[in-house]
């Protein structure tokens, strides 16, 4: 009973408090609520709690990517099948990427790429002994193993450069290979370089590391590298058949140009696959060929395309007409399409520079090769221009070489719409811009193409400086540059840029330019000439050759040839 009483006098006390308690209770419980909440747990946040989120942690969108990622395995899989098939770096998705040569691809993953940017058909790692998962764990040797894999990649397997002692016979350098494993392939003296280059395989499983040390230690030896391999920068498309026009033409402003110059008198050398010299397009203008490959095979659409953007002049009109070509074949057939190697590609330098070359065409990239960089420098010291594809690895690639080397004119590819070529690479070394998506050109068997590629916009630049050459016989190396960017249009963000360089050629600008100098400042060739006209038509002016004249038959675009050659040509013939 006392206790009843205690109870309820309790009660009776406590009552009032509870009241007025309440609220304060209630308002605790709300305070609660996102702790309590199973809702709060899904991606969507109740929007009456972001004021009390921590402005620090908004740093952090991982977390909600991750909780995206684990949706149920049917939504997973959808997503990694929809990003499969994205297209890379903004390459239209019908191109066939997997046919590509490792670097032809836009962009790759980083399983795929080497230590310089450029990618491979497969991941890095399989040669290296592991995989893809155990690159993600950042182990040292993991990224040894990628790199070296790489390596392995981009050169030929078991081969090996080396520059001996050029008084050694052939028996002895024979020997110089027994004493080291090796066999001999090949070996000549190279002019351009002043010393005895010779090719090497390794006949045993040592590693390629271990004998290339034991190999330059010799006292035969002045240096040694891998054969490294080069590949050609163009997109495959199937050849058609029939005329096409050709809005490079218009775009580089030819037609104007060609009223003035058409190349004559200019040689340029093409290091390339095998060029179709019998095509129309081509008639009477290649006038050597060398095969630095020693093959049989027959002419390849890529050289026969270059050659058709630089001197076609039948259906289609190439940068130079009237140029002189010399086809050197340093590209052959390969697992991953045309290909060639450091040795071989020394073998086409040397043999241009030796056979009166002023411009050489390099439509190829690859890695950075010490032995190339050394046939460019001599190349560069005997004042021959150099020009080369930036090629089309894309974005995300760095840059590739031989473009890359400051000795040579780097070339990025533009559209129809003077955009930049999607596939086509970006840098600081980008010198200027030239067409080079769907370009309408010769191939073997007298047939035409479709194609794309930096190749072909780098070729249309040889064919620009020849016409340059042919105004003033006088310009350098340095001075065809300097005109170039300085004549060019200008793309992209305003100035100078790691797309387009200083801008897209424009032939006739750089005709025009290239009369002038070097009496005056270059800077006199930058933009449009002041006062700048079309040259009207002399009917006086032949700017064909004798040959051309008497043997080919008129070019079906009118506007590319002056009146004159019009009328001339059944008189000639």
């Amino acid at each position: 009973m006392k206790t009843r009483r205690a109870a309820l006098i309790l009660s009776a006390v406590s009552l009032p408090l509870i009241a007025f308690a309440a609220p304060a209770v209630h308002a605790q419980g709300i305070m609660r609520t996102p702790n309590l909440n199973v809702g709060a747990r899904t991606p969507s946040i109740n929007p009456t709690i972001t004021p009390r989120i921590n402005p620090g942690i908004a740093a952090r969108p991982s977390v909600s990517a991750d909780r995206v990622a684990r949706t149920p395995p049917s939504r997973i899989g959808t997503m990694s099948s929809t990003l499969r098939v994205r297209p890379g770096a903004g390459v239209p998705s019908t191109l066939p990427h997997a046919r590509f040569s490792p670097n032809l691809h836009p962009a790759c993953q980083n399983a795929f790429r080497g230590p310089d940017g450029e990618c491979f058909d497969r991941p890095v790692m399989s040669a290296g002994g592991g995989n893809g998962a155990s690159a993600k764990k950042g182990s040292g040797g993991s990224r040894n193993n990628n790199t070296q894999a790489a390596v392995d990649l981009r050169a030929v397997r078991n081969e090996l450069v080396a520059e001996i002692d050029g008084a050694l016979s052939t028996a002895e350098a024979d020997e110089l290979a027994r004493r080291h494993g090796l066999e001999r392939i090949a070996s000549q003296s190279f002019p351009l370089l002043g010393g005895t280059i010779g090719l090497f395989r390794i006949v045993d499983n040592r590693p390629v590391d271990t004998v290339r040390r034991e190999l330059a230690a010799d006292g035969s030896v002045r240096s040694v590298q891998l054969n490294f391999r080069h590949f050609l920068q163009d997109q495959k498309r199937a050849p058609v058949e029939g005329d096409a026009a050709q809005y490079a033409v218009a775009q580089l402003r030819l037609p104007q140009a060609h009223a003035l110059v058409r190349g004559m008198n200019v040689t340029i050398a093409v290091i390339d696959s095998g060029v179709d010299v019998k095509h129309p397009e081509l008639a009477n203008s290649v006038a050597d060929s060398f095969d630095a490959l020693g093959s049989k095979e027959g002419p390849h659409v890529h050289g026969t395309g270059i050659a058709g953007a630089i001197v076609a002049h039948a259906k289609l009109m190439g940068s130079a007409p009237e140029a002189r070509l010399i086809a050197i074949r340093a590209f052959g057939a390969g697992s991953k399409g045309a290909e060639s190697t450091s040795y071989v590609i020394l073998r086409g330098l040397d043999y241009a520079a030796e056979h009166g070359a002023q411009i050489i065409n390099m439509s190829f990239a690859g890695p950075k090769d010490p032995l190339i960089e050394r046939g460019i420098a001599a190349t560069a010291a005997r004042g021959i221009l150099m020009v080369a594809a930036a090629g089309n690895a894309g974005a995300k690639s760095s840059p590739l070489y031989p473009a890359a080397n400051p000795n040579v004119i780097a070339v990025s590819g533009t559209d129809a719409q003077q955009k930049l070529f999607a596939a086509s690479n970006r840098g600081n070394h980008i010198a200027i811009s030239a067409p080079g998506a769907d370009i309408f050109l010769p191939a073997p068997d007298e047939k035409y193409q479709i194609t794309s590629g930096t190749s072909f916009s780098a070729a249309y630049i040889s064919g620009v400086a020849a016409l340059m050459l042919e105004r003033n016989p006088a310009l350098k190396p340095a001075d065809i540059r300097a005109i170039l960017t300085k004549s060019a249009r200008d793309l992209g963000t305003p100035g100078r840029d790691d797309q387009f360089g200083a801008g897209e050629a424009d032939a006739f600008a750089a005709v025009i330019a290239a009369a002038a100098a070097p009496a005056v400042p270059l800077a006199s060739g930058s933009g449009k000439p002041t006062g700048e006209k079309t040259p009207a038509l002399d009917p006086s002016v032949d700017n064909a050759s004798v040959s051309r004249a008497l043997n080919d038959s008129q070019p079906s675009i009118a506007s590319d040839k002056s009146a004159a050659n019009a009328a001339k040509q059944p008189a000639a013939q």
